[in-house]
């Protein structure tokens, strides 16, 4: 039901009829739903394993595909009972042009390292937006993609990047912990659900810094408040030092938030737009973050929106994309091989001592450079024997 209406989010209550969040207002439909169903309802949905740990903590955050859409599921305890808040991600891939986005939100992930912040209020689509990013990197470029998140929302097929996805609490037992060990993973791309703690805002800086483009979202309503958020969550002794690296380390800041257009019967997000240029480098290191209100004003030349600017441009923008009106390209199950890897054949034996060729053997578990070396070796026998 939540689905057929273009519901954002579902809302059970014990003793209460279902809440649908559509297009930003609670709508109430059906019958009240018993305290009884719905606790079989969500020890169903945990599993046995996850039943235990809901009762100590009494919540518990999951990620389920029902019913062929991706959802976000918070079970928590209430006076009533037993509720659930359901958020319905979208049912399509995300990407910058699904999404509505402006394209200029694609320079920013050619950068090889350094932070980009996705800010806004709950329920803005950060996630989406971050997810677009991600499907953009994997779509154009060949990278090891590793995202943190709390639940996985959006599951991704590589295409032409490699991906992993961790999910806190089951694959990890922390967000500072899965920042560790992204340090000894080689990630090019490294994508943090979100920066709750100073703990996870230091481990996020210091991975923009060696070497990898981090992504994170942050929740503020503004890209002065988002800086200035990340700077003021840590001890006022220390809170120079931090402005300086998050100065040298910064590539852009997104503040969104969504609007509905009347006309498409959709909601679209309007950003806020700010690029790390060397005076918003200078305002941040010496805190000065009034100043980039300013800065985003005056700097169109250097792909900055505000947002009054950015209202102007969705109001001029004619190519819209719409979902379910817009015909969706098949998808395929196979994972694509990554473009400009060469595929090695399989290395032959050597000659028997009477000429003939040996048997074919399995290529070895260390496939390094004597992979290599053995597979041309052994494709140059086969030419020069079809060759005589």
């Amino acid at each position: 039901m939540a689905a057929d209406h273009g519901a954002s989010d579902l809302h059970l209550e014990s003793g209460l009829a279902p809440a649908l969040r559509i297009r930003g207002a609670l709508r109430v439909a059906g019958e009240p739903v018993p305290a009884k169903t719905l606790s079989e309802l969500a020890r169903r949905i945990l599993g046995e394993d996850s039943w235990p740990q809901f009762l100590e903590r009494r919540s518990y955050d999951l990620s389920k595909t029902i019913h062929g859409v991706r959802c976000r599921i918070n079970i928590l305890q209430t006076s009533r009972g037993v509720g659930m808040a359901i958020r319905l991600l979208a049912s399509f891939q995300s990407t910058v042009e699904k999404l509505n986005l402006h394209p200029d939100l694609k320079k920013f992930i050619k950068h090889t390292h350094g932070l980009i912040l996705v800010s806004g209020p709950t329920g803005c689509g950060k996630s989406s937006t971050l997810a677009a990013l991600i499907q953009e990197i994997n779509l154009t470029e060949t990278r090891h993609i590793l995202t943190v998140e709390s639940p996985i929302e959006y599951a991704f097929r590589p295409r032409r990047a490699y991906i992993r996805q961790r999910e806190v609490g089951r694959d990890t037992p922390s967000f500072e912990q899965a920042l560790l060990d992204a340090l000894r993973e080689d990630p090019d791309v490294l994508m943090v659900g979100e920066m709750r703690d100073p703990e996870t805002m230091r481990l996020t800086l210091n991975a923009s810094e060696t070497g990898h483009l981090v992504l994170a979202t942050v929740h503020s309503s503004s890209c002065a408040e988002a800086l200035q958020r990340v700077v003021s969550a840590f001890p006022a002794e220390i809170q120079s030092s931090v402005s300086a690296q998050l100065a040298d380390c910064l590539v852009a800041v997104i503040s969104q938030r969504l609007r509905f257009r009347p006309e498409l019967n959709i909601r679209v997000p309007e950003c806020e737009i700010l690029s790390a240029t060397h005076a918003v480098k200078s305002f941040i290191r010496q805190r000065d973050f009034f100043k980039i209100a300013s800065a985003l004003e005056t700097g169109a030349d250097h792909d900055m929106w505000s947002f009054q600017r950015y209202a102007r441009w969705l109001d001029s923008r004619t190519n819209w994309f719409v979902p379910g009106k817009n015909p969706e390209p098949p998808d395929s199950d196979v994972t694509e091989a990554v473009p400009g890897s060469i595929p090695l054949p399989m290395p032959v034996a050597r000659k028997s001592v009477k000429g003939g060729p040996g048997p074919q053997l399995p290529a070895p578990a260390d496939a390094g450079g004597r992979l290599e070396i053995e597979a041309v070796e052994g494709g140059l026998e086969n030419i020069l024997r079809n060759l005589k």
